[in-house]
């Protein structure tokens, strides 16, 4: 069983322990702390995405491939050594 597939009961056992745990005057400030972190880290996740995209935008392949000379290669003649020419 993954993370994801959790469900009702599941949730409803979670909550069930913590207020065991926790006790009833503690879960609000528990659940406003979950909550904050699970804003900051979408908020990161986003901020990662946007980026990603406006690094994408900035300079396209095509502009890059154009920048690229060609050149020219020689094949070696029968006989003829490039690597050792003495």
């Amino acid at each position: 069983m993954s993370l994801g597939n959790i469900g009702w009961s599941g949730l409803v056992l979670i909550l069930v322990a913590l207020l065991l745990v926790f006790g009833p005057s503690k879960l609000p400030e528990i659940g406003r702390a979950f909550g904050k972190s699970l804003r900051e880290f979408k908020d990161a996740t986003r901020g990662m995405v946007d980026e990603a995209a406006n690094a994408a935008k900035e300079e396209p392949v095509h502009s890059a491939k154009a920048r690229v000379e060609p050149i020219e290669l020689k094949t070696p003649e029968p006989g003829e050594d490039k690597r050792n020419p003495n």
